[in-house]
């Protein structure tokens, strides 16, 4: 699991602007995206959904890095996600069909 950074932003009726953050664990960015978008969302009123709707959302989203527990859980001889495709390729195990 990584930890992302999802922010969220949009004008509400009073012309001014709205800003939420929230850091959260996904495996994937769209995954934290719309986890998050989904937690956005239901803290909302229906007039400041209706605000969002009419304006736009504005997401920005990064990545902060794999969590602890995911790099404990990485072993010594785990391919570096640096290596190139030869290395990963010369580290896949082969059977022999004879």
């Amino acid at each position: 699991m990584k930890t992302f950074e999802v922010q969220f932003r949009y004008r509400d009726r009073n012309e001014a602007e709205v800003e939420s953050t929230v850091k959260l664990d996904a495996s994937s960015l769209p995954g934290a995206v719309a986890k998050a978008a989904r937690e956005f969302v239901k803290g909302l009123d229906r007039k400041q959904r209706f605000d969002m709707n009419k304006n736009g959302l504005e997401i920005t989203a990064k990545s902060l890095g794999a969590t602890t527990e995911a790099q404990a859980k990485t072993s010594a001889g785990a391919i570096d996600s640096t290596s190139t495709f030869m290395e990963r390729a010369a580290a896949i195990p082969t059977r022999n069909l004879n």
